[in-house]
């Protein structure tokens, strides 16, 4: 029977937490306003764009060749669609002028037939549909789905949906598996994504059959993209696209068939994503078991500990189980979010709170670090370990920045990131027929109408010392709602208490379910035990052998240089080292606390570049600081993974 857990309406939810609330403010009042300056070139300091340059040179309006990334135009999209979720928070009303010119925009651009891709519009026409492992027409398509989507929803505009849909429209005639029709599909996966939100908003069953069509016939030998690249030779968007091979685009095997993550991570976040849509949409079993096996690839043997994915800094890629380097991976921002979007497909799937756990670490580790504080500078590339002298250009470490950037040539994670932060409720909270979900424990209200009855939930939650989550409950109307409340991995000893009287609510699939028929307030308390853990991980992750991670609920720490000096590599602590929980650094957004602990730092003893040894510790009190927001004070060093000092090493430190 198909799964109804579904998104609740995000202008219901508002979130209250001091750092996720000041990031989400941060989204429309800085993030907007300084990507709609890029996008438009107005930032002589900052990459040019071109975005929307493009759309004028193809609606048009100005001559020219388009310039820029093949995929550019998204980077409007996704403007649109964050700026939408804003709306739909009560946020961003003063950008409204901004994105109606961007749509008539878009309308101008469109073709008569539908086609909308300024690259092809503009300088190869002739080209179209006939380059889909590098031209990104489908993703652009996708971006625009889900934007259109998004934006009808927040202010009822029919002009963008009704681009998305003439779009969709021609997709429909284009593709399929007619003789006369393409037998293609989309080298970098999106449009799957943005057909299902089509559907679900039109009812339109077509659109649904085209993102099933994509996912049945991709992998099908002879494979079409790796013809399409034989076929284009040297003439290539991409020339980094010489190391393609099947896996890179997840079509090495039809989807229902794959049980590892493969290939570029962005791209595979994208498709499972869609292959979890559909399974719940279609009742598909067999993609249902897929994604249940990927999900288990992906976070037992190839995911960071800050839910980062994609270790290799070659094509953004994953490589091989337990594969995890810290200071020279990938973890693409635009991956993690991703993993954000496959977790809560899966938790609607499956109906099942584990999945919250990852999202909850994708979320408040990788994905937070991607946004410096004011919304205007961006990390792409998410390392566990820093040394910004090594972070060379023209070498391996290249793709490694030691600090935010303000815009990329490929600038899919600044975009990305602001969409998510906006859209943050539906991480937060789902609902059924029957019940409100409670998925994520971050500060925030909903009012939700279900079965006829109005609840209004006030959620504020504290982990300074402790864990304590108090819970203000209105009921309005007669009947039973029921309030599942997710219980994180990372808590202890949970308790609840109701208007001053223990309960003990059933724990069904991660969720602690409690009946609510009683009209009026009452007063919910969810309190736990919860402390600062040293982490250590499996022997295979030979990156990580024998060091250690220090986590504090859902967040990982790491030592910066401005706290603990330089040459962070010297640092040793013990398995057992004791770590207090105080205040935290108040000019770091949020209030989240520091962590301190006793560690010891080890000198060669060696005054040249190469001697006899003479190893010695000396102690020193460190500071770690939560990852997510690591490079918000005085750029320098950073890691995460500390070596652990163990017990045959204890003759080295003075007595």
């Amino acid at each position: 029977m198909k799964n109804h857990i579904l998104v609740p309406t995000l202008s219901h939810i508002r979130v209250t937490d001091p750092l996720f609330g000041s990031y989400i403010d941060q989204v429309s009042r800085q993030l907007l306003p300084y990507q709609w300056n890029v996008l438009n070139d107005k930032l002589p300091d900052v990459k040019s764009s071109y975005c929307i340059s493009n759309f004028r040179i193809a609606a048009g309006l100005e001559q020219g060749h388009h310039r820029g990334a093949v995929f550019c135009d998204t980077d409007a999209y996704k403007w649109l669609e964050t700026l939408a979720y804003c709306l739909q928070c009560g946020h961003g009303q003063e950008l409204l002028p901004a994105a109606e010119e961007l749509i008539a925009l878009i309308e101008s651009a469109q073709e008569e037939d539908g086609y909308l891709q300024t690259y092809f519009t503009v300088d190869h026409p002739d080209q179209k549909w006939k380059n889909l492992a590098e031209g990104h027409e489908l993703y652009g398509a996708g971006h625009l789905m889900e934007a259109a989507v998004a934006f009808h929803q927040a202010t009822g505009n029919e002009t963008i949906l009704q681009v998305a849909v003439r779009l969709a429209d021609l997709i429909c005639c284009v593709f399929g598996d007619a003789p006369d029709c393409c037998h293609g599909y989309p080298g970098h996966q999106e449009v799957e994504l943005g057909l299902v939100k089509l559907y679900q908003l039109t009812g339109t069953q077509r659109y649904l059959e085209m993102a099933r069509h994509f996912l049945r016939i991709r992998g099908q030998k002879p494979n079409y993209l790796m013809r399409e690249l034989a076929e284009t030779g040297d003439a290539r968007i991409f020339p980094e696209f010489a190391d393609y091979d099947e896996k890179y685009a997840q079509s090495h095997l039809p989807p229902v068939e794959q049980r590892t993550a493969e290939g570029h991570a962005v791209r595979a976040m994208y498709m499972y994503s869609a292959m979890a849509d559909i399974a719940r949409e279609c009742e598909d079993e067999e993609l249902k078991t897929a994604c249940l096996e990927l999900w288990r690839n992906v976070t037992e043997k190839r995911m960071y500990i800050t839910g980062g994915i994609g270790s290799s800094g070659h094509l953004e890629r994953f490589t091989t189980d337990y594969d995890l380097p810290n200071d020279r991976m990938y973890c693409e921002s635009c991956a993690s979010v991703g993993l954000m979007m496959f977790g809560r497909r899966m938790a609607a799937l499956t109906g099942s709170a584990a999945y919250y756990d990852t999202v909850e670490r994708a979320l408040c580790n990788t994905v937070l670090a991607g946004v410096q504080d004011q919304g205007d500078r961006y990390f792409y590339v998410n390392p566990l370990e820093v040394w910004p002298d090594n972070c060379l250009p023209s070498t391996s470490m290249a793709h490694v920045k030691p600090v935010r950037q303000r815009w990329f040539d490929v600038a899919c994670c600044p975009s990305n990131i602001g969409r998510t932060l906006a859209s943050l409720g539906q991480y937060l909270y789902a609902r059924d027929e029957k019940s409100l979900y409670v998925n994520q424990l971050i500060s925030s209200t909903i009012t939700e109408e279900i079965r006829g009855l109005r609840l209004h939930l006030e959620m504020q939650v504290s982990l300074q010392e402790a864990f304590r989550g108090d819970f203000q409950l209105e009921l309005e109307g007669e009947g039973t709602i029921m309030l599942r409340i997710r219980i994180p991995s990372w808590l202890e000893y949970h308790s609840f208490t109701l208007d001053g009287r223990v309960i003990r609510p059933a724990v069904e699939n991660g969720y602690a379910v409690l009946a609510l028929s009683r009209p009026g307030v009452q007063h919910l308390v969810l309190t736990g035990h919860t402390t600062p853990r040293w982490v250590t991980a499996n022997a295979r992750v030979r990156a990580d052998l024998g060091r250690l991670a220090l986590a504090y609920g859902p967040y990982v720490y790491c030592l910066e240089q401005t706290d603990n000096g330089d040459n962070l590599a010297q640092i040793y602590v013990r398995p057992d080292a004791a770590v207090t929980v105080e205040a935290g650094d108040p000019t770091l957004p949020g209030t989240l606390p520091a962590l301190r602990f006793s560690g010891l730092r080890l000198d060669s003893g060696v005054d040249g570049l190469y001697g006899t040894p003479r190893f010695r510790f000396t102690e020193q009190r460190l500071t770690a600081v939560p990852y997510g927001l690591w490079c918000n004070r005085q750029p320098g060093e950073m890691i995460v993974w500390l070596k652990a000092l163990l017990p045959v090493m204890d003759h080295l430190i003075p007595s």
